[in-house]
């Protein structure tokens, strides 16, 4: 249990953590609405909590595709994807079927949070009991952030 420490902490500094304000930088143009500071944090919270109870679509194919079949919940861009023609359909499938969607600037946190040491780009949270008082208030803050033009 002792050398687990020193390995944590090599891989830490292997891998600097960017600030959120550093991570502005690496924005695609098309990432609005943009989550602020404290909403990311929600969302990244929310995020773990659905994947406990395996409540996440991770990954563009799976979120495309249970968004075509009607499934509802908090849709989770990551900012700084490229190229953007990977994942630029899904806020325009969002917009179509009136479910809220939201970037955050990284996809390796967005993947840390779904549990996951891979990036992914887009994931949806669906809604569950368990976690429900932090989903309403994920879902009230996406849904008052202004869409795109």
């Amino acid at each position: 249990m002792a050398r687990d420490k020193p390995e944590a902490a090599a891989e830490a500094e292997a891998t600097p953590e960017r600030s959120y304000r550093e991570q502005l930088d690496f924005l695609n143009p098309i990432a609005q609405p943009l989550a602020s500071r404290k909403l990311t944090r929600k969302l990244y919270k929310c995020i773990r909590k659905a994947a406990k109870h395996k409540q996440i679509r991770r990954g563009v194919k799976e979120v495309q595709k249970f968004i075509n079949k009607g499934e509802k919940g908090i849709t989770v861009l990551a900012g700084d994807t490229l190229p953007i023609d990977v994942y630029c359909h899904i806020p325009i499938m969002c917009e179509d079927r009136s479910l809220p969607y939201a970037y955050v600037p990284s996809k390796s946190d967005l993947g840390a949070a779904a549990g996951s040491k891979r990036p992914t780009c887009v994931i949806m949270i669906k809604p569950h009991e368990e976690y429900q008082e932090t989903y309403d208030e994920c879902l009230e803050e996406v849904s008052a952030l202004p869409l795109p033009l």
